[in-house]
């Protein structure tokens, strides 16, 4: 990506995070870039793209991040603290990309499904480790799918978390996680 097209992409996620997709313009976009229209348009044909290239890289980094730490893991409970881990280093570092997929996740929009789609997807991805896990006898018994979407939910308990806290310890609150949520994973 060049510098350009960088600054665009995260101006643009600053601003969707801060004010919203709909109160955001293309205007305010390429004014606090500094970019005249054209050239934002060279890189991008419509905010929607821009929405769409913000949030399907922000699916990727963490489907991408998950993938490699969970595959250094033979044990289903140190794949599931991997992924605890990377989702509380992902807020810590992406906080407005995960800001904007969950602002935009309800709703019946085009952009509003794509969200979902994306979270589901990463949820699915989840979801088979944990299933994984429970076949092996790793993780107890229970709803994958909702055992999944809860170990998701971290993300917007961590999100909520952040915004109260001056400086997030991610080790502390972690170590806070797996003594609540992951030590109720593991089959006694």
């Amino acid at each position: 990506m060049n510098k350009t097209k960088r600054k665009i992409f995260e101006t643009s996620m600053k601003l969707f995070a801060e004010k919203g997709y709909e109160a955001t313009s293309i205007e305010e976009i390429t004014a606090t870039v500094g970019v005249a229209k054209g050239t934002l348009y060279y890189h991008f044909s419509s905010k929607e793209e821009i929405f769409n290239f913000l949030i399907e890289e922000g699916i990727k980094l963490l489907q991408n991040s998950i993938d490699i730490k969970t595959a250094k893991h033979n044990n289903y409970i140190d794949k599931i603290k991997a992924i605890v881990l990377i989702q509380i280093k992902i807020v810590a570092r992406y906080e407005d990309i995960i800001t904007i997929l969950l602002s935009q996740f309800w709703g019946k929009e085009d952009r509003n499904k794509k969200c979902q789609n994306l979270v589901y997807s990463y949820i699915s991805k989840i979801e088979k480790i944990v299933q994984e896990g429970i076949e092996k006898g790793e993780i107890k018994q229970g709803d994958s799918r909702a055992i999944a979407s809860e170990i998701y939910g971290l993300i917007c308990s961590t999100l909520i978390y952040k915004k109260r806290e001056e400086e997030m310890n991610i080790m502390q609150l972690y170590h806070e996680y797996e003594n609540t949520i992951i030590n109720g994973l593991k089959v006694k």
